[in-house]
């Protein structure tokens, strides 16, 4: 059922981490980093997202760090009045590794030949939607 939804509602509920993996293997650069917002226990609302200077990126394009932050904790507050999560770093590794994954408390992540087709390439598909981070906001080329 996942593997038919649209791109915008597949990459934002269920496989942002594969969204964040792609993102970084075409334009990763050393100080970019995987970020899980982690919802406190009995909430829902898990999601991984590229984090580096001010900037974040997930399935929205690019937004600033806070102000992203920001969003993502009033709308869920709008739906769960005490809603609250922590922001953790995670290994890159973990992104495509459903093991590696596991050995982190709380997080259980798809490898992206565990969904219905290999999700890796439709990501792909989806980063050609959006420009390149741009000099002003990466700071640096990406790696090749």
């Amino acid at each position: 059922m996942r593997w038919n939804l649209p791109d915008r509602v597949f990459f934002a509920c269920g496989a942002c981490h594969i969204l964040a993996h792609a993102f970084l293997m075409r334009y990763g650069t050393d100080d970019m980093t995987p970020l899980w917002l982690h919802p406190h226990k009995g909430f829902t609302g898990n999601h991984i997202v590229i984090a580096w200077d001010d900037w974040i990126f997930d399935y929205h394009g690019y937004s600033h760090r806070q102000k992203f932050i920001d969003h993502c904790f009033r709308r869920a507050r709008q739906r769960w009045a005490n809603w609250d999560a922590e922001i953790k770093s995670i290994p890159r590794d973990v992104l495509i590794s459903e093991k590696k994954s596991r050995q982190i408390d709380e997080l259980w992540l798809r490898e992206p030949k565990q969904f219905l087709h290999d999700a890796l390439p439709r990501a792909e598909r989806f980063l050609d939607r959006f420009a390149p981070p741009p000099t002003g906001i990466a700071g640096r080329n990406a790696k090749p």
